[in-house]
């Protein structure tokens, strides 16, 4: 591929990407499209006033400026810690490939320019790999200043790295100290209960917490089984019982005429009635409180007197059976994924062996585009296997076009159908909570794209060139040191297809737009329907940020005329993701910033690849001096990241005893601790078995080590309290994501 391939490239990407941004400026303003791009202000402000005038229909940067200006005590607000962790991730890309570029383009990029003794062309039909250090000769001595530029990249990721990961840790820690009484802090979840044939599992958890955590037992609720096909079991169960009552009733009736015997009462009717209605709810009561027990699974949330008591209880072995009495830290109630929770325990390991060969097998079936997609970037070495292509490729422009511009969007359109398999992926492995759930998918989506776009891209692209595959696994190093710098040209106009043109597509929220569109002009829906169902993917967007962040430490020394294109797309997503952040995407729960383990440890791995890389390229090109150099580098880059996992990392996993503690006597001085007790009875609220949790309260749990049972009025009036007793802290982030000024649409 030569600058004329790129530059067309890179051309076609601009165009498309102003055209975007443009109808983006005018779309945002117009009301139809209100609920499109505005749905978390309308969620939070229920607000739709926009004022009609020419500006609506003419682009404007406006929202540039918004997406600038906003604060990162409002993108936690508004976000929480998992976006200002997102945003953290673009901010230290920003600024450790503003190093890079700057000294890789001014000290890298002219010796590699220079590397051979040769008669240059001019520069637009100068092939890219003579910007490359395949450029550089053998045994030159030059190649210091790539070691040196290697050190510099190195040194200054490692010192952001560090400072970002103290600083995250700071975050997550005024997270929790800050923030009211989590319910999730007070509760576990246990599952793998044992079935007794004497009890049932409500029974079973009572009495065993009651026994061994005396203490610090608060109360129980059962987790109950639903789903379609549940719901259907329950509907005919329900039918039954109706016609059982309406035949109970006309026997009645045609056993007592009183209408023939002189001065009945008329209202006599409407008493024997509502008689008749009282014995038919009792019935139906004691039916469903005999029928509960059968609807319980082996699972149960177990609350507790203490966030002390519960992490404990939570973290400790409870018998001496491993597969019995499985507790973990219970998820928040709006992150919990209930479907998840009723699995048996005893499946999880065969979900998670079922879902790793799932995985496998979707990565070996994608090895076909991407082997297509290589053989368009290589017309000339394809044209020798497949002569009937010459023809077709004798237009200059059409190459240009199809070397330059389609391998990477076709690979990009491959790439759409992966999240979602994902995450299919990861529903299946047994997550019991929605932010684990779409972390798994994070990183099975990381681990595919790398592979995939880059080290499949590299292997097939050196077999297609060489015609051959590698002779042995000891040839691997020293192949992958020639192939990487050759595929290199690839991954640049990779990053303008999959990255600026998917920054415009996201922007624009083509799939949305296009629901609203149906909506309103062909189902003549006047409601919006898209409100608050959109939130932020993660598991899309963090892959893709840290795969960018891949391919810039690793073409860094190598190929830098990629830098300069990824700073572009890192200073695009910084103000497209804010924008979105604050205008699109519902926070609907909060993982507590665990995406930036993630993000660590990938440019961590990034880095040492890079290093290995460069060791393997100073090897082919017998410079022995910028080999033994790299050696240190990366041994020093090893132990930077075991000194970051034994300080920072344990945070992310478990809250810390003395924080809890604290935290706890903090409420009990207060005179809190009993409004927190009642918050926990109606915060875990199991979708589609209300009617259960209602009727049967013991089932439920709602007593304090004592058979205190409510009667069926409390029931019902906790059932009518329910939404009074949210708990402060789902109320809190609620207040704090609405704005506090009138919805704008300039």
């Amino acid at each position: 591929m030569d600058i004329a391939a790129l530059l067309t490239s890179t051309g076609i990407n601009i165009v498309i990407c102003v055209v975007l941004f443009s109808f983006y400026s005018i779309l945002r303003k117009q009301p139809i499209n209100v609920n499109v791009y505005f749905g978390r202000r309308l969620a939070s402000q229920h607000s739709k006033r926009i004022n009609l005038c020419l500006e609506r229909f003419l682009p404007s940067p406006s929202w540039i400026w918004k997406a600038w200006e906003t604060s990162e005590d409002e993108i936690m607000a508004i976000g929480g810690l998992d976006g200002v962790v997102f945003v953290r991730i673009l901010v230290f890309s920003i600024r450790v490939f503003s190093i890079a570029a700057g000294i890789c383009i001014i000290l890298v990029l002219p010796i590699n320019y220079h590397g051979q003794d040769r008669i240059h062309k001019i520069i637009p039909f100068e092939s890219l790999e003579v910007f490359t250090i395949e450029n550089v000769k053998e045994g030159s001595k030059w190649l210091w200043a790539h070691c040196l530029a290697l050190y510099v990249i190195t040194l200054s990721a490692c010192t952001l790295l560090y400072f970002e990961y103290k600083s995250i840790t700071y975050l997550r820690l005024l997270h929790i100290i800050g923030s009211p009484p989590n319910p999730s802090h007070f509760t576990i979840l246990v599952r793998s209960i044992p079935w007794s044939s004497e009890q049932s599992y409500c029974e079973t958890v009572k009495n065993f917490f009651s026994h061994y955590h005396a203490p610090t037992y608060l109360s129980h609720q059962m987790i109950y089984k639903s789903g379609t096909v549940q719901k259907l079991k329950d509907d005919a169960e329900h039918m039954c019982k109706v016609i059982k009552h309406a035949s109970v009733e006309k026997t009645c009736k045609s056993n007592f005429t009183p209408c023939c015997y002189p001065g009945f009462a008329t209202n006599s009717f409407k008493k024997i009635s509502s008689e008749m209605d009282s014995i038919q709810r009792k019935m139906s009561y004691n039916n469903m409180h005999l029928d509960t027990g059968e609807k319980d699974c082996a699972a149960a949330f177990v609350f507790f007197k203490s966030r002390y008591a519960a992490l404990m209880a939570a973290l400790v072995q409870q018998t001496s059976n491993p597969m019995l009495w499985v507790t973990d830290v219970a998820p928040e109630p709006h992150d919990v994924y209930w479907s998840n929770i009723r699995i048996p325990y005893r499946q999880l390991w065969l979900r998670k062996i079922a879902t790793f060969v799932a995985s496998v097998a979707f990565m070996l079936v994608f090895l076909i585009p991407v082997t297509f997609v290589q053989g368009l970037t290589q017309l000339d070495k394809l044209q020798k296997m497949l002569p009937f292509l010459t023809g077709i490729l004798k237009e200059k422009i059409v190459n240009q076009v199809v070397t330059g511009y389609l391998p990477s969007v076709i690979l990009v359109l491959f790439l759409y159908a992966v999240p979602p398999m994902m995450m299919f992926f990861s529903a299946v492995e047994g997550s019991i909570s929605r932010s684990s759930r779409k972390k798994s998918a994070c990183c099975k989506v990381l681990y595919f794209t790398i592979w995939n776009v880059f080290f499949v891209n590299v292997f097939t692209g050196s077999v297609i060139s060489q015609l051959s595959v590698f002779s042995s696994v000891t040839d691997l190093p020293s192949q992958l040191a020639k192939a990487v710098p050759a595929q290199s040209t690839f991954f640049t106009t990779y990053v303008l297809s999959s990255g600026w043109a998917s920054l415009a597509c996201e922007v624009m929220q083509f799939f949305p737009l296009l629901c609203n569109i149906v909506e309103r002009f062909i189902l003549r829906h006047k409601e919006d329907t898209l409100n608050g169902n959109l939130s932020f993917p993660y598991h899309t967007e963090v892959p893709k940020v840290l795969l960018f962040g891949f391919l810039g430490f690793t073409c860094s020394i190598l190929a830098p005329l990629i830098l300069p294109f990824l700073l572009i797309y890192f200073f695009l997503a910084y103000l497209v993701y804010r924008n979105q952040i604050i205008n699109v995407y519902i926070t609907k729960y909060d993982s507590g910033g665990q995406f930036w383990p993630i993000a660590h440890n990938t440019t961590i791995f990034s880095l040492i690849f890079a290093q290995l890389i460069a060791l393997g390229v100073f090897g082919l090109k017998s410079s022995s001096i910028a080999s033994g150099f790299t050696i240190p580098l990366l041994i020093g880059t090893l132990l930077f990241h075991q000194y970051c996992r034994k300080r920072f990392l344990p945070v992310f996993k478990s809250n810390s005893a003395q924080i809890l503690i604290d935290l706890d006597l903090r409420d009990e001085r207060c005179g809190r601790m009993e409004e927190i007790y009642e918050q926990l009875r109606t915060t875990y609220n199991q979708p589609n078995v209300m009617l259960h949790a209602s009727c049967h309260p013991q089932c439920c749990g709602h007593h304090e080590n004592k058979d205190s049972g409510e009667s069926s009025e409390d029931m019902e009036k906790g059932k009518e309290n329910n939404q009074k007793n949210r708990p402060q802290a789902v109320q809190r982030s609620l207040s704090l994501s609405s704005d506090k000024s009138v919805l704008g649409v300039n």
